[in-house]
């Protein structure tokens, strides 16, 4: 499913009537410098949907955006950021557990995890929570350009024995790989 509509709602850091209006919900989290903005710009096709940044951990609320009038994207701060502050990390890591495992409003979670480097610690143990909510997880392997062609199919070969149970969806803003599968898989149901 093409997307043809995208913009920014608001920024929420707790309950808030835009989570409660009915509209469908797809979590969108990864480490801080996994590439969160530059996928949902790619994915949406407008270029500052999302504010991208050298400086990872930039993402300090819950960042709502509506597709296709149809959906909400929800852009969570990125984990695993330990240059932020002892206060500045506990509050960001209480918001993003307060939205994926107490708020009831997301069904679909999309996991992002650099190709490159791999599923980090933090990654897995996202992955083996959101696994006991029961929520339909797509777990995204972002930035595939960077693999070398001679290295792409060992390297998710790789990958999937690290991440089993799930389908990976590799991606990558910068050469438009995986766009359409993604949509689809986001926004039909």
């Amino acid at each position: 499913m093409k997307i043809t509509s995208a913009k920014f709602m608001r920024g929420v850091t707790g309950d808030n009537e835009i989570l409660e209006d009915g509209t469908p919900q797809i979590a969108f989290i990864g480490r801080s410098n996994a590439g969160k903005s530059s996928l949902l710009n790619s994915l949406t096709g407008v270029k500052k949907l999302a504010i991208t940044s050298n400086t990872p951990g930039r993402t300090k609320q819950i960042n709502v955006f509506l597709i296709n009038n149809t959906h909400y994207f929800m852009d969570l701060p990125g984990y695993g950021y330990a240059k932020a502050g002892g206060r500045e990390l506990e509050k960001l890591g209480k918001l993003i557990h307060w939205y994926l495992f107490n708020s009831r409003n997301n069904q679909k979670v999309v996991l992002l995890i650099d190709s490159v480097v791999g599923p980090t610690v933090d990654d897995l143990e996202m992955l083996r929570e959101l696994e006991k909510t029961g929520k339909k997880i797509v777990v995204v392997v972002n930035k595939v350009d960077k693999i070398k062609k001679s290295q792409y199919k060992t390297q998710l070969k790789k990958l999937s024995e690290k991440i089993q149970g799930h389908k990976l969806f590799p991606y990558s803003s910068k050469t438009k790989i995986g766009i359409e599968e993604l949509s689809d898989e986001l926004l039909l149901d």
